[in-house]
């Protein structure tokens, strides 16, 4: 069976989704040209999550954490791993298709949950009406998902971190094409959603085909690995509900704030999801399958190994984008967004957000790094009571803080609950053995990125006050200049002190661990 290389992982799942967090700046910042903060732009926001907050339930829940480490521990022992992914699809599919049957049914209730405070204005109805065809995208990137925990298991990554790319694309072309023509452009980018997960959905089911798993459903059956799966995924599930919880909470608040609220937060959570993304998403596709594999070949050294160096990775590209966002959170926010309907009003108080979730960012990543730990030994239940330790903690600071400064409040609970389940998250592995502890690398360099982070974030303060001339004569080269300077600075500051080798770096994307 083909080995899974770590590090080569990272850098392909990381490479792909890099690419499509940029597609998706274009997407957004086309958007906030043609639909500002208005309306039309919250009814698509709330919309949208609908599906994508289903997904989370089905997709990361249900199948990434609990169907991925089943099936590669069937891969790794050579045993039918077809039939079982079979029968999970059919269970999957039918599930899916009662869901949106009962979410086009109900959406109006679903629309009050995500926010109460559309109710009595026209958002309301228009985010009812773009709920209904959005809603449909969930049946097919959860099917996508099953497909994609296949490849990622038997260490094929680029296809399912590929396929993300194709909905930037499609809503982006739909948005550009509908202005062209002078078709309503919110009408174009809601029917674009379900389009462009068929097309995902097509990519990865072709790519699994290829390597031998030519899935059909068929009508679904109860077998014991199946049952096993359904046991797994219930607290898992239950915890991707309090993730989901912790956002309602938060959408909630903003909906009740000032007019533009919930596209503040939406574009800002855009920005901390781009290195969030490209190292978390990672990370999480990689070093499950990889920690599942090693568990059940007795390698203990080995995901030891494999523990240390995601965490290494994590540290070195989340820490100085946390500094980032926090000390020029205006300037990125400007380049990419301000433009069109989209005010500097807008911009600064979608960076006051970019600023809060900057100082989260690390946590965020972080959990992805410790909670393979958990799914990898077929234990859903402690990840999902600690969910509900962060998500009391978010609802606290949401609600009493939202009194004070409004929509930011939502920002600050995410961060803090965040940070409560790392906490929660590290105290909990102790019983774990040896292949969860640091190692002398890791302790060694964990102080030094810190180091190195902090310089720069020294360098980028000073760096934009001296670029000020530049701003005024273009905001876009200025931030280019600003980023390239925090890059640069960084990289090779964290080389000098010790934080990280070029050359070591090159060899373990060559080698692939």
């Amino acid at each position: 069976m083909k080995p899974i290389r770590l590090v080569r992982g990272f850098v392909t799942v990381g490479g792909w989704t890099l690419l499509s967090r940029v597609l998706g700046f274009v997407r957004d910042a086309l958007i906030a040209a043609y639909l500002g903060a208005g309306p039309a732009a919250e009814a698509f926001v709330v919309a949208f999550s609908l599906p994508n907050m289903f997904r989370r339930f089905f997709a990361e829940g249900t199948l990434n954490v609990a169907f991925v480490p089943l099936f590669a521990k069937k891969v790794e022992a050579e045993e039918d791993a077809k039939a079982f992914a079979e029968n999970t699809l059919s269970v999957l599919t039918t599930a899916l298709i009662v869901l949106t049957l009962l979410a086009t049914l109900f959406m109006p209730a679903l629309v009050t949950a995500m926010a109460a405070g559309f109710i009595g204005d026209g958002r309301f109805d228009m985010a009812v009406d773009f709920g209904r065809i959005a809603f449909p995208y969930v049946l097919f990137i959860s099917m996508g998902a099953l497909f994609s925990g296949m490849l990622n298991a038997t260490g094929r990554f680029a296809a399912a971190a590929a396929a993300p790319v194709l909905l930037n694309v499609v809503l982006s072309v739909a948005m550009v094409g509908a202005a062209k023509f002078g078709l309503p452009v919110d009408r174009a980018l809601i029917w674009a959603v379900p389009v462009a997960g068929a097309a995902q959905l097509a990519v990865v089911w072709s790519a699994a085909a290829k390597i031998g798993f030519n899935l059909r459903p068929r009508l679904p059956r109860m077998t014991p690995e199946l049952k096993r799966l359904l046991i797994l995924a219930g607290p898992a599930a239950l915890a991707g509900g309090v993730v989901q919880i912790n956002l309602l909470i938060g959408r909630q608040v903003a909906s009740f704030s000032q007019d533009g609220a919930l596209q503040y937060l939406n574009l800002a959570d855009r920005l901390y999801q781009l290195p969030l993304g490209v190292v978390a998403i990672a990370i999480g596709i990689v070093l499950l399958p990889d920690l599942s594999r090693r568990l059940q070949a007795g390698d203990h050294a080995g995901a030891r190994h494999a523990y240390n160096r995601a965490f290494e990775f994590a540290l070195l590209l989340t820490v100085p984008a946390a500094v980032a966002l926090i000390v020029i959170p205006e300037p990125l926010i400007s380049f990419l967004f301000q433009r069109g309907a989209f005010t500097p009003e807008d911009a600064h108080k979608t960076a006051l957000a970019v600023m809060i979730y900057g100082l989260g960012l690390p946590a965020f990543v972080m959990q992805k790094v410790l909670q393979p730990l958990y799914f990898a030994r077929e234990d859903t239940k402690t990840p999902f009571r600690f969910a509900l330790y962060a998500m009391v903690i978010n609802a606290v600071v949401a609600i009493g803080l939202s009194f004070v400064i409004g929509y930011l409040a939502a920002a600050v609970a995410t961060t803090l609950a965040a940070w409560g389940m790392v906490a929660l998250l590290w105290f909990g592995k102790k019983s774990m053995g040896d292949e969860v502890h640091a190692d002398a690398r890791l302790i060694r360099r964990a102080p030094r990125i810190l180091i190195a982070s902090l310089l720069m974030g020294a360098l980028l303060w000073g760096s934009e006050i001296g670029l000020s001339p530049v701003f005024e004569l273009s905001r876009g080269l200025g931030t280019l200049l600003l980023v390239a300077i925090g890059i640069v600075g960084y990289f090779g500051i964290a080389h000098v002190i010790g934080a990280t080798r070029f050359a070591e770096l090159k060899g373990s994307v060559k080698r692939g661990g």
